[in-house]
């Protein structure tokens, strides 16, 4: 198939390959193939399951221990999935394609805590404990992907630039996988199955700096380039291709939505925009669809919004949460990094 020079082919473009009858991305001056399998658990609960989102603590104005869940591929309203170990806010969260994690954050506020808890994805109900932060903080991020999270960040006793790790498929205290190129808090991070990204947040000002670490390993963070503005607060998601950061302060909330290609480095694209600005939203995703959930904007909010990932374009609305709600964390089995 004939194909235009490689020089005028964006970083991220997707097609399909009439050849070899695959899906393919463009990343660092060559073609890929994408898988397009989808995690779907719960297939011996049911098999309708697909992929799904989890929303969890926060402030509804008081502190919460509430996770609700989404089905993400379709729309609708948020359920309720069970509870928290404890009311948490500020905490951060991600998954494999059975455990959801959530981390760190604030429990009760002010109290920052160094508490990590899981639940299985599939199923209902309550979080239990899995272990231990090497750092109690809040204001923190994470990442994954099917086998290792990584925690970064967040403010403890002051400032912090700690990676942590733990191995999602059992239960233990964290590890140290090393340094953010600074301090900071109030940041998020997304992934591909191979790297992590942690993009924004206060260290101690606002920063539109993006970070990148290669997951299975361990060592200090690396420049990867800026987003779009300087944010904090900001939610974020992926797919395999693609990390993505929403919202946010600068130091007003903002709509704006921005995009990098992991698998390269280099400065975000403008995607698009939510449906309201607003900052300390929780983020997660499949592999074809973003959404964020909760914030604040002048008040607590319980928006839903989602993005097709694969293209640009404004947010468009998902639903509700079953509260208002702020500086939730969020996850799911279906993400960037699985």
């Amino acid at each position: 198939m004939s194909l235009p020079p490689s020089g005028e082919i964006p970083q991220g473009a997707i097609r399909f390959n009439t050849d070899s009858q695959k899906l393919e991305f463009y990343a660092q001056g060559e073609w890929w193939v994408m898988s397009t399998d989808t995690p779907n658990l719960g297939r011996s609960v049911d098999s309708t399951l697909g992929a799904r989102g989890l929303s969890a603590g926060g402030q509804t104005p008081s502190i919460t221990d509430v996770i609700n869940y989404i089905n993400i591929a379709s729309t609708g309203d948020a359920v309720d999935f069970g509870d928290l170990v404890a009311d948490t806010r500020l905490a951060a969260g991600c998954a494999s394609a059975t455990r959801g994690i959530f981390a760190g954050g604030a429990s009760p506020s002010p109290t920052k805590t160094d508490k990590i808890d899981f639940v299985t994805i599939s199923s209902t109900g309550n979080a239990s404990d899995f272990g231990n932060l090497t750092v109690e903080r809040n204001q923190l991020a994470s990442l994954s992907n099917s086998t290792r999270g990584v925690v970064a960040g967040g403010d403890g006793p002051s400032l912090s630039d700690v990676m942590d790790f733990i191995t999602i498929a059992s239960t233990g205290n964290a590890v140290d996988f090393g340094n953010l190129i600074s301090d900071n808090e109030q940041l998020a991070g997304c992934s591909s199955s191979v790297r992590g990204l942690f993009g924004g947040g206060s260290s101690p000002d606002n920063t539109n700096v993006i970070q990148f670490i290669t997951i299975s390993t361990t060592g200090n963070a690396q420049d990867f380039g800026d987003l779009t503005t300087v944010i904090d607060n900001a939610g974020s998601c992926s797919n395999p291709i693609r990390g993505i950061w929403g919202g946010g302060q600068d130091p007003s909330n903002i709509s704006i939505i921005g995009y990098v290609t992991i698998a390269s480095t280099g400065n975000a694209t403008l995607f698009g925009d939510l449906t309201v600005a607003r900052r300390s939203l929780a983020g997660c995703s499949s592999s074809t669809r973003g959404v964020f959930m909760g914030g604040y904007s002048s008040s607590d909010l319980n928006t839903i919004d989602y993005i097709a990932i694969a293209s640009v374009g404004d947010a468009v609305d998902f639903g509700d949460l079953t509260a208002t709600t702020r500086g939730n964390a969020g996850c799911s089995n279906a993400h960037g990094g699985l």
